[in-house]
């Protein structure tokens, strides 16, 4: 674990990662992204600009730095754009991991590389590590063809599923607990869904499994994520409660209504009891989650 290649390092989860292993002296961390700027400008941390979509720049990046692991964060993840964009993100979500897999089978490497839920259909959730993948999106389609990419790569790897991530990031897309925190701060009346289950992750919980799959050398496969499960309603008057707002402005309605592009996984989840044996850690409650959210929302606020 000396040398740490961060691909998406602008990202939620990317930003945690830089943050947690850049300041550890022990490690020569390399942070990557699409973007020409690094969202930690102001600090000391090594950056270079980096599309996973180009195979020629990834080798070459690849074989110049000789990462110890590389950690793969980046990704197409809204789910009605993959739907409806499909060849970009086969390129981004499939293309761009082949060609890390390639580098890193070449340089000797372990990749890790995120997955989601949304490989599942989420007709029978939660789901542990043996359960059948069947995705129902595009979204989830790229991304289990992302997964058996890295499978068959012949290379060490860990492929760490997550659902629902949430946390406080610069500049990126606010997770779902901001839009309802920043939306009922607001009084604004929100329309939110009762029929879609899982559990979600606070970024904090992600990241830590990330780091210690990488410091215990172990490989495989893994779920991250929250402890509890409930359905998106609950979640957001969860976070009215934890947030001491206003949750009869929350409406609840079904799916159906939205019209989506993609179709969701309803029933979903991920089971997380043989990652937290495997790994030595204990996943947060959704109350636990949020709490730290709100503790990191008011430091973000100070600074």
């Amino acid at each position: 674990m000396n040398r740490i290649l961060i691909c998406g390092c602008n990202g939620l989860l990317g930003q945690r990662l830089s943050a947690q292993l850049s300041v550890r002296t022990e490690l020569e961390v390399l942070n990557t992204s699409t973007e020409r700027d690094f969202v930690f400008s102001d600090r000391p941390y090594d950056y270079t600009q980096l599309d996973i979509t180009r195979r020629s720049d990834v080798r070459s990046l690849v074989s110049s730095f000789q990462p110890t692991i590389i950690i793969n964060a980046a990704a197409a993840t809204n789910v009605d754009w993959c739907e409806t964009n499909r060849e970009d993100a086969w390129k981004v979500n499939v293309m761009g991991v082949e060609n890390l897999a390639e580098a890193a089978r070449r340089s000797g490497s372990r990749l890790i590389h995120i997955s989601t839920d949304y490989v599942f259909d989420g007709r029978s959730g939660p789901y542990d590590e043996a359960a059948q993948p069947n995705p129902l999106s595009y979204y989830g389609k790229t991304k289990l063809a992302s997964e058996n990419a890295v499978r068959t790569a012949n290379i060490p790897h860990a492929i760490i599923r997550t659902i629902i991530l949430y946390g406080t990031g610069i500049r990126v897309k606010p997770s779902f607990p901001i839009w309802v925190i920043n939306s009922l701060r607001d009084g604004t009346r929100i329309r939110v869904v009762d029929d879609q289950w899982g559990n979600p992750t606070h970024v904090a919980d992600l990241a830590n499994s990330i780091i210690r799959v990488c410091e215990s050398g172990t490989t495989g496969l893994f779920h991250a994520a929250g402890s509890e499960s409930l359905n998106r309603y609950d979640f957001a008057l969860r976070i009215a409660d934890v947030f001491r707002l206003d949750g009869a402005l929350v409406d609840r309605i079904p799916s159906s209504s939205l019209n989506q592009p993609a179709p969701r996984p309803m029933i979903s989840g991920l089971l997380t009891k043989d990652t937290e044996t495997r790994l030595g850690i204990r996943f947060m409650n959704v109350t636990e989650g949020l709490m730290l959210l709100k503790h990191e929302l008011q430091q973000f606020t100070r600074n």
